[in-house]
């Protein structure tokens, strides 16, 4: 499934950047949690969105999403696991894979701290995407490291690939096979030599060749490695393209102040942009 534009995030940036793009008629794409999970959906009220003063969040990120959803904006709910950026841009999400010309990160704040290791052994040993993966280590001890709503149903899958899973996670899973043993801890450290070869669970070694971490939300910078960031925020200029060709960024992930009203606008500042750079690059 091929798209002009793929937006990744639901929140008030994506759900404007949809906008943008369908008003310049180009397909777009969004691909994120449902947008009633956005943190503004929270909002009991919100007094400084200029001409909508007193609405909650939940009201706001509605008609946003009611008007992306009228222009003819398609939506996938779920994560992205891993992002191929060759000829456009290749987003797997689950066991579907979208293509885009054109790609608009809009993710909101991804707060997430590394485990020590874990960016040392990522592409060694260290996943986040276990249907990319999961047949590598077939007859191979693994760890999945659950700490989204699905991660009981991937460490199943891997299971069922004959992978030896051993699930961690600092709280009881729901939906997890039986015969998948389960490690209740919280601090965590990937280990290894040239490669994977653990993962500390509370002091406790867990022998393993694999750690599939399975977060709710990717971070770009895992997505796109090459991704310039700066301070913890991605780098982008006024057209809100970042340093990757094709690649633009909007909303909180580029730093504050962390206002709808700033997340919106950026939205419909990278769709201009992106749109753009398709007429520059039929």
């Amino acid at each position: 499934m091929s798209y002009d534009i793929i937006v990744l995030g639901s929140g008030p940036a994506g759900l404007a950047a949809a906008i943008a793009a369908r008003g310049r008629d180009k397909s777009v794409l969004v691909i994120g949690n449902p947008w009633q999970d956005s943190p503004l959906a929270k909002a009991e009220r919100v007094d400084n969105y200029p001409g909508l003063p007193g609405r909650t969040g939940l009201e706001l990120l509605e008609e946003l999403f009611r008007h992306a959803e009228a222009l003819g904006t398609e939506f996938v709910t779920g994560k992205a696991l891993s992002l191929l950026a060759w000829n456009g841009f290749s987003l797997t999400v689950g066991s579907q894979v979208y293509q885009g010309r054109a790609l608009i990160l809009a993710p909101g704040v991804v707060r997430a701290a590394k485990y020590p290791g874990e960016a040392e052994y990522l592409g060694r040993g260290v996943s986040y995407c276990a249907t990319c993966d999961g047949m590598l280590y077939r007859n191979r001890p693994v760890t999945v490291v659950g700490l989204a709503p699905d991660a009981p149903q991937e460490a199943n899958y891997l299971r069922s690939l004959g992978c030896q899973v051993v699930y961690v996670s600092p709280r009881q899973p729901q939906g997890l096979d039986e015969t998948i043993p389960y490690v209740k801890a919280g601090k965590l450290a990937i280990k290894g030599e040239q490669t994977v070869t653990g993962l500390e669970a509370d002091g406790a070694l867990l022998p393993c060749a694999g750690v599939f971490i399975l977060r709710r939300v990717v971070a770009p910078v895992d997505l796109l490695p090459t991704l310039a960031t700066e301070e913890g925020v991605i780098k982008v200029d006024r057209r809100m393209a970042s340093n990757i060709p094709g690649v633009f960024a909007a909303g909180d992930c580029t730093g504050g102040p962390l206002q709808v009203s700033k997340a919106v606008g950026e939205g419909h500042v990278a769709a201009l942009s992106a749109c753009e750079y398709l007429d520059a690059n039929p």
